[in-house]
């Protein structure tokens, strides 16, 4: 009399394979990926204990040679009022103010007065400490 063999399934599942795919795809994407650098001014700004963010549409900076951008486009100081009432009248009155911290305090107080006589809201810029 014959005996049946029985055939067991390999209950077993090897991970090995699995890591290396994993790892390969990881080196994969950590080589192709392309690091963006932030372009834009530079801007040394103060420092806060109390910050909080807020989602402006205007922004106006100062930088520390006394160049005046507003939206990232150099304006001159007596260009600034006009230009900044165009600017109020096509999005909001929420202006973010960037100013490095080199810069005295006078030149800061000018852009406030001039967004002040607008009635602009004017916040400024300040990184976390």
């Amino acid at each position: 009399m014959k005996l049946k063999v029985r055939h067991r399934v390999n209950t077993q599942f090897s991970m090995s394979s699995m890591t290396d795919i994993v790892f390969l795809l990881l080196i994969f994407f950590m080589l192709t990926v392309s690091f963006v650098t932030p372009t834009g001014l530079v801007v040394d700004l103060p420092a806060s204990h109390s910050a909080n963010t807020l989602s402006p549409q205007i922004q106006i900076t100062i930088t520390s040679k006394l160049d005046y951008y507003i939206d990232n486009e150099p304006v001159k100081l007596e260009d600034l009022g006009s230009i900044l009432q165009e600017k109020i009248s096509q999005k909001s009155n929420l202006i973010l103010l960037q100013v490095d911290r080199s810069i005295p305090v006078q030149h800061m107080i000018q852009v406030i007065d001039i967004a002040n006589s607008l009635h602009a809201q004017v916040s400024v810029a300040t990184r976390p400490d």
